[in-house]
């Protein structure tokens, strides 16, 4: 006897912004949005989960009165077709925390931390989406085979919406942009 796995109907079709914004946060969760298809995220390791913890934590603690850093909630880049993102950090306006959806004009900084399957997506498709939709920041964390972690920052160039390289940082941040702030991600 075999059991068949039969997906649900809404991963056969595009979703709309208004169906999405109906679903509950349970039903979000571990999932984005790419040009109205559901993607489906593996779970992420301790590891990754830490390295998230961290930066958010320190960059939360660095940003000062005007900024927050959380992990875990979506950043809707555009509408229609509806494009969702979870980056793994997002500093975002701190008046902005009952907004919903957070938008880029919300965010400052997104961080990704590069995980087995998602190199290609979090190197190349995010970064030109993350750029597009016009956030000044973008930091993208390789997990080394060291074990210390390697940050690449970049910064928007506003007239192309492209990025240029910024600092790279291997264990400590120690970034001046988009504020001061040091963390050790070695401690991880």
């Amino acid at each position: 006897m075999s059991i068949e796995m039969v997906a649900p109907a809404w991963m056969h079709s595009q979703i709309t912004a208004e169906q999405y914004d109906s679903w509950s946060e349970e039903q979000c969760a571990g999932i984005e949005i790419v040009d109205g298809m559901v993607v489906v995220s593996p779970s992420a390791s301790k590891r990754h989960n830490r390295l998230a913890r961290i930066l958010a934590n320190g960059l939360d603690s660095a940003a000062g009165q005007g900024w927050n850093a959380d992990t875990d909630f979506d950043v809707r880049l555009q509408d229609v077709p509806l494009t969702n993102r979870r980056p793994d950090v997002v500093v975002y306006r701190s008046d902005t925390i009952d907004v919903t959806p957070t938008r880029p004009e919300h965010v400052l900084l997104v961080v990704e931390v590069v995980s087995p399957g998602s190199e290609t997506t979090d190197r190349v498709v995010k970064v030109d989406q993350y750029a597009k939709a016009g956030i000044a920041f973008y930091w993208r964390i390789e997990q080394a085979a060291t074990g210390v972690p390697i940050v690449y920052t970049y910064i928007l160039d506003p007239a192309t919406r492209s990025y240029r390289d910024g600092e790279v940082f291997t264990g400590i941040v120690t970034a001046t942009v988009p504020f001061p702030v040091e963390i050790d991600l070695g401690i991880v």
